[in-house]
């Protein structure tokens, strides 16, 4: 089934890298339909690829040269959620300003000529407090979040159609000339329905309905939902879904995939979990050739950062940092380039994928061929080997080497243009260099946050208080406190404090005694510490810390946080009469700010640091445009600032296994920074010591490529205007380095015609016999003081074979400086 819409493909431009061409759209409008095969986009079918950039992850001021990046990698669109708490954080009351502006964002994808997949969701997950969902959605009486719910679905639907309503203002859909060519509703239900028994299917149905009666004029797609009702589109997330996908669920759908993890978010107190740009590179081709896939979307293409207090529970600050776009927008290698380069050798397959038929050949065990011809005659092959071993098959009578796990492509059914597992791309190196260096006392401010006793309190209850029901996240933290009388002194009284997360700090008469958290696989947590209790009356402060609201799940509105059971000495004052504060005063009077830290006294920075302590300093900005980043290496846990604005929640002291903080550079947009007199302010919870903390430029310092002399690319052009491959002359493979832009190549820091032990991964490499003692001076030739170069490798631009009859490479790594 289709649906209507429109959009229109303008004018191709060329783009040669090595021995391909990536052919790049511009959005004019047109019509957006679809079938078994594919999206179809002006009457033709497409094969896409997409990256996920989310607005408020990155500054307006950021987006052009992440999209432009994105476009350059190859990709046809952009995709990202719509993050409804942050648009509507109070009921009725919209902000659609700076990092909010949906609109702008769509019109900048737009202005260069690239396709969005709107996801409004409006739950959406995404490692996003609560999902996405306002807390003030939690309050509505008798509701029930995700469910056939009268009171949810009244509210899903009001914001549903405000964000619809905004992209047709803005002539936004592609049916209107814009560049929105889908749409997607709810996000990943498939995974909660069955825990709603009767009501998920018939709320999936409801969604749906209320979606496509918007009338977009473009697809409607549910992700991971296998009974999307026709004519919404099911599609799958995943690692791996060429291998797990079961498919459309109808003949009449094409498949996507929305959700191709680059990388598996991260969280405090764990080690980051590395997929490698080959394992990526081979899964979307086996989506293209096994699911006869058409959409291929990155989760993340750029991930970017959470800041304020927007990520999930215990969510780094950093998201998906390892993307083809690093968090501060920089190219990260091989990963960009070695994709790009899987584009547009896809691309070179485009009418036989899409217009002709399959047949898949078995080549051996675990060696497949599948063969796709086209009415004209054209042949496009993918040779594909899913051992774990190197293996060596006859094709079409000539034999062919395939590298285990990895899908050789043939655009002309003979030559390989690329393989998933040969990176030719170069590797690159992303340095921190101090430039502002916070270690003076004497520039530092201190205000020490008061603790608040049950006196001080406003808010009682006979019961412990679940926090996100009290604070309506407003703030991290909730106080607990409570009056306990004690006859006579004790040096042993055992206090213990059950907690629903994430973090608790127990205070008695206002002294530290004890503090513990808990872990995003298990948030729940005991603190047992022995404590003084002094005669009469003693005061008990507990603050209740969340480090992000949980953010998946069935039920989330019966989620909760905070304390839920206090002993001291085995008797459980659960019950008894509390004082509940919630935030801190320095959040309250916003010192964080220039205007709010002129309400409070500030001292001079002398001795020892302590916890719950707000530190203040200013700074000028560093010069030069590379990226700034805070090294908060020596803090313990908390907030920071720059001139108002949060760059996030830090946890330095929450180590991994290995004993290294998960995150220790936190990102500061250049917007955010003046040239002089920038306010810097941390709000620590712990310990930390600030006059170690630098604010450290980023930059790409070293590029290294590494090609084997065997690996041949042998198409050198494309005419474009036909769209016909062409069989050209076999050229001499290419090593090519890249320095960024305002940065050339100052040093040749290793150079290796031969057999050199290592690679671009390894940090030793090392010179054999098998090399070339001309190495280092055809390198300094070809790339010393230019931004980019390129080698020839062949013996003969050494001067002689080194070691005749042997398979030689060239392994280069050089030094980029401005």
């Amino acid at each position: 089934m289709t649906l209507p819409a429109k959009v229109v493909m303008g004018w191709w431009r060329c783009s040669l890298a090595l021995f391909f061409v990536v052919a790049l759209a511009t959005v004019h409008g047109g019509s957006v339909t679809y079938d078994g095969r594919s999206l179809i986009i002006n009457g033709q079918h497409k094969i896409l690829f997409s990256g996920s950039i989310h607005y408020p992850r990155s500054t307006p001021e950021m987006w052009p040269d992440l999209i432009s990046k994105a476009k350059e990698g190859g990709l046809d669109g952009i995709e990202s959620y719509v993050f409804w708490n942050l648009h509507e954080p109070k009921q009725g009351q919209f902000d659609f300003s700076g990092r909010r502006d949906l609109v702008r964002f769509i019109k900048e994808i737009q202005a260069q000529g690239l396709y969005a997949t709107l996801r409004i969701g409006p739950f959406i997950e995404s490692e996003w407090t609560y999902g996405g969902f306002p807390v003030w959605l939690h309050d509505v009486p008798g509701i029930v979040f995700r469910s056939d719910n009268e009171a949810f679905k009244y509210h899903m639907q009001r914001f549903t159609s405000k964000i619809v309503s905004m992209m047709k203002s803005a002539k936004l859909y592609a049916s209107q000339g814009g560049p929105i060519i889908l749409s997607q509703i709810e996000n990943e239900y498939g995974m909660v329905e069955k825990a709603y028994h009767e009501g998920g299917p018939s709320y999936v149905r409801w969604a749906a309905e209320m979606a496509v009666g918007l009338q977009t004029g473009v697809p409607w797609i549910m992700c991971k939902q296998d009974d999307a009702p026709d004519p919404v589109i099911n599609t799958c997330n995943g690692l791996e879904c060429g291998k797990r996908f079961m498919g459309p669920n109808s003949p009449n759908k094409p498949a996507l995939w929305t959700e191709n993890w680059t990388f598996r978010y991260q969280t405090f107190g764990e080690e980051a979990q590395l997929r490698s740009v080959e394992n990526i590179a081979y899964n979307v081709a086996l989506f293209i050739i096994a699911k006869k896939g058409s959409y291929v979307n990155y989760y993340m293409y750029h991930g970017g950062t959470n800041f304020d207090r927007t990520a999930s529970a215990f969510t780094l600050t950093s998201y998906y940092d390892p993307a083809p776009l690093d968090e501060y927008g920089l190219i990260r290698q091989p990963t960009w380039g070695h994709l790009k380069e899987l584009h547009a050798a896809i691309k070179l397959c485009s009418e036989p994928l899409l217009y002709g038929t399959q047949n898949v050949i078995s080549l051996g065990n675990l060696q497949n061929a599948y063969v796709f011809r086209g009415s004209s005659g054209k042949c496009a092959a993918f040779l594909e080997n899913s051992a774990g071993q190197e293996a060596r098959v006859i094709f079409h009578n000539v034999p062919y080497t395939l590298p285990p796990n990895s899908i050789s492509i043939l655009p002309d059914c003979k030559n390989v243009v690329f393989n998933t597992a040969k990176v030719s791309t170069q590797y690159n190196t992303r340095s921190m260099t101090p430039r502002v260096k916070f270690d003076s006392s004497a520039k530092w401010e201190v205000y020490k946050e008061a603790i608040p006793n049950f006196h001080d309190t406003s808010i009682r209850a006979n019961k412990l208080l679940d926090q996100i029901g009290t604070a309506k996240d407003t703030s991290d933290y909730l106080w607990y406190t409570f009056r306990l009388n004690q006859n006579s002194p004790s040096l042993k009284s055992a206090l213990s404090v059950y907690s629903h997360g994430h973090v608790v700090h127990a205070y008695i008469n206002g002294v530290l005694v004890g503090s513990a958290h808990g872990t995003l696989k298990d948030p729940t947590f005991t603190m047992e510490n022995n404590v003084n209790l002094r005669r009469g009356e003693n005061s008990i402060s507990l603050l209740s810390a969340t480090v992000g609201l949980p953010d998946s799940g069935a039920y989330l509105e019966r989620r909760d946080a905070g304390l839920r059971r206090v002993q001291v000495d085995g008797r459980d004052l659960s019950n008894y009469t509390w004082g509940y504060q919630v935030g801190l005063l320095g959040e309250k009077l916003q010192i964080f700010t220039p205007l709010g830290s002129s309400k409070v006294r500030w001292e001079k920075l002398r001795g020892s640091t302590q916890s719950l302590t707000w530190y203040k300093t200013t700074f000028d900005a560093p010069a030069g445009n590379n990226p700034v980043a805070l090294n908060l290496g020596s803090m313990g846990k908390g907030e920071a600032w720059i001139n108002g604005n949060s760059i996030g929640r830090y946890w330095v002291s929450f180590r991994t296994p290995k004993g290294t903080p998960s995150q220790t550079w936190y990102h500061v947009p250049g917007s955010f920074l003046k040239p002089t007199g920038n306010l810097l302010v941390l709000q620590e919870e712990e310990s930390g010591n600030p006059l170690q903390i630098s604010l450290d430029t980023i930059s790409v310092t070293k590029a290294c490529g590494y090609v084997l002399k065997s690996y041949l690319p042998p198409v050198t052009s494309w005419r474009v205007e036909t769209r016909k491959y062409t069989k050209s002359q076999r050229g001499t493979p290419k090593l090519q380095l890249n320095c960024p832009a305002n940065s050339t190549v100052s040093r040749i820091l290793f150079a290796s015609y031969g057999q050199p032990t290592g690679n671009c991964l390894s940090e030793y490499k090392t010179i054999t016999r098998c090399h070339s003692p001309n190495s280092k001076a055809v390198v300094t030739k070809a790339c010393l003081g230019k931004t980019r170069c390129s080698i020839g490798v062949r013996s003969k631009i050494f001067g002689a074979d080194p070691c005749p009859n042997g398979q030689k490479a060239l392994l280069v790594e050089v030094q980029c400086a401005s």
